[in-house]
């Protein structure tokens, strides 16, 4: 029989003790916790709700009567006129915002569910990763749109950019880490990396929308500085 630890004077190391949970991976304990994702869902929900009514409120507002002139319309290019006037507006018949305030909410009731210790079912997590999904490819598009077809900028909508995009990444590395033992190794490793760098992945996001942002209006921008 083997001498024990006890025998041979040596104290057993943490990862030859049973009696000690097993070791977690060090690109593991980075991946964001469902707390953490419960309060960055329940303050973008709220800020991205703030966005859409104060931008539903400014488009009936112009509805109302045509020459007034919205509050965050502040240069040529920071101009909500020129987005709300636009048909990408209203793309699908009615004033884009009220999908926020329809939305939005959503994501304040889901942040403060799983603040709250709420442990969600498998099929509500589908359900709001097709729902973010959806989201963050509109919101692409209307970047597009605004940048190379409208050729304005919205300060509201941007903020709706801006806690979309978060909600959509985060609310994917969530669904990601709930999978990806089920996943074949080769994209289980893929999944581990993303977590891992989750932060990396939304800055280098951020930074190339920026750059886009400053190509666009370079113009513009220089003017300023000039």
């Amino acid at each position: 029989m083997p001498p024990s630890p006890a025998d041979t004077g040596i104290a057993p190391g943490p990862r030859t003790d049973p009696t000690l949970p097993p070791r977690r991976d060090v690109r593991e304990r980075r991946a964001p916790t469902d707390r953490a994702t419960g309060w960055l869902l329940l303050a973008g929900g709220l800020l991205g709700l703030a966005a859409s009514f104060v931008l539903a409120v400014e488009k009936y507002a112009l509805l109302a009567d045509p020459a007034y002139v919205p509050t965050c319309s502040l240069n040529p290019v920071l101009s909500c006129g020129s987005v709300m006037t636009s048909a990408q507006a209203e793309v699908f018949g009615f004033p884009n915002p009220l999908l926020g305030v329809a939305s939005f909410p959503v994501l304040v009731v889901t942040g403060a569910l799983l603040l709250a210790g709420v442990r969600l079912p498998g099929w509500f997590w589908a359900g709001l990763q097709l729902g973010v999904t959806a989201a963050v490819v509109f919101v692409h598009w209307l970047i597009l749109s605004s940048l190379y077809r409208i050729g304005a900028l919205c300060p509201y909508c941007m903020l709706v950019w801006a806690v979309t995009i978060p909600a959509f990444w985060y609310v994917t590395v969530r669904n990601l880490a709930a999978v990806q033992s089920r996943l074949p190794a080769r994209l289980g490793r893929l999944a581990a990396a993303l977590r891992a760098g989750h932060g990396i992945v939304l800055t280098a996001w951020f930074l190339l929308i920026t750059a886009a942002i400053a190509q666009r209006f370079w113009l513009y921008w220089s003017t300023l500085v000039a």
